[in-house]
């Protein structure tokens, strides 16, 4: 069985155990947070719309942290002007414990 969830402005397929990172979500380490469902699989059955939304899907946070880090560097030519910068992106790791 397998679940597409939005969170973060994003979508994920997920199944039992998968552990994946998304945006950083406000919740404690080792605590449990239920995600919005959009689609549910289980073999031929699909279930979408308001059949899916029934569904939950539990998943424990694993930690948080900060992604690789990016640079940016942006100039004009002829102008002596440039300017560096980085960023790096925060998130939290999930870890799916149960799909119903």
């Amino acid at each position: 069985m397998y679940a597409i969830v939005k969170t973060g402005g994003k979508q994920y397929k997920v199944s039992e155990g998968l552990i994946f990172e998304t945006e950083l979500l406000d919740a404690e380490v080792n605590s449990t947070v239920e995600l919005e469902v959009v689609l549910a699989a289980d073999g031929d059955k699909v279930l979408v719309g308001k059949d899916a939304a029934n569904v939950k899907v539990q998943a424990t946070v694993v930690e948080h942290g900060k992604g690789k880090k990016i640079n940016i560097f942006t100039y004009k030519a002829k102008k002596n002007i440039r300017k560096r910068q980085g960023h790096r992106q925060p998130y939290t790791k999930l870890k799916v414990t149960s799909i119903g």
